[in-house]
C-alpha cells in the first residue's frame, strides 16, 4: 500500500475489526451499515476505506508525475469518504467505534491489504452485474473472496437500487408530479 489517510483515533489492542469498502454507492452504503450492525453484534471496531487511484491510474502516474495533481486526487478521496459517511448516517454517530481511510491502490488489492489481521472481516457490497460491466471492470468481490485472507461477506444492492436499475433497464421515464 503506497499511501493512506487514516484519522485521528487509533484501534483498541486485540478489538475485532470490520474492514468495509466505501465508494458511495447505494451498494457501499448498505455494505457500510450491515458492518455498523454487525460490529455491534461482535463489539467491533469498523473501519471504512475508501480507495483510490491517481487521475489516469498508477502507470500514467509514473510516466507523468504530478504531485499537487497526487495531492489533489488524495484530497478528493478522504473528502469522498467523508461525504459517504456523512450521507450513510445523516451526521449522527454510527454508534460504534468508527475510523476511516482513503487508501491508494486498486480497490480489490488494497481492501485486501488492509484486511490483514487476525480476526478481520471484510464487507463489501455486491450484485450482479451486466456481462459488459465484467468485461471493462472485474469485480472487486470477486477479487477479494478469492484473495483475503480473512472472511469477505458480500452485501448484496439494497432493494432501492434494484429497483432503481430495473427502471433504468426498461427505460421507464419518471415524470414530475402534475403532468
Amino acid at each position: 500500500m503506497a499511501d493512506i489517510h487514516a484519522d485521528e483515533q487509533a484501534f483498541q489492542p486485540g478489538q475485532p475489526r470490520i474492514v468495509v469498502g466505501v465508494s458511495g454507492s447505494l451498494g457501499s452504503l448498505a455494505a457500510l451499515h450491515h458492518a455498523v450492525a454487525e460490529a455491534r453484534r461482535i463489539d467491533a471496531e469498523v473501519l471504512a476505506v475508501h480507495c483510490w487511484t491517481p487521475v489516469g491510474g498508477e502507470f500514467g502516474y509514473r510516466r507523468s508525475p504530478c504531485p499537487p495533481l497526487l495531492s489533489a486526487c488524495r484530497d478528493a478521496a478522504a473528502a469522498r469518504l467523508r461525504q459517504a459517511l456523512d450521507e450513510a448516517f445523516g451526521g449522527a454517530r454510527a454508534g460504534v467505534p468508527l475510523h476511516s481511510q482513503a487508501v491508494r491502490g486498486e480497490t480489490g488489492q488494497a481492501l485486501v491489504q488492509v484486511a490483514d489481521r487476525p480476526g478481520d472481516v471484510l464487507v463489501l457490497g455486491a450484485g450482479r452485474r451486466g456481462a459488459l460491466a465484467r468485461v471493462l471492470r472485474p469485480s472487486v468481490t470477486a477479487y477479494c473472496v478469492r484473495h483475503a485472507d480473512c472472511p469477505v461477506l458480500a452485501v448484496p444492492k439494497p432493494p432501492l437500487q434494484r429497483e432503481l436499475e430495473a427502471l433504468e433497464r426498461h427505460h421507464v421515464r419518471l415524470l414530475p408530479i402534475g403532468h
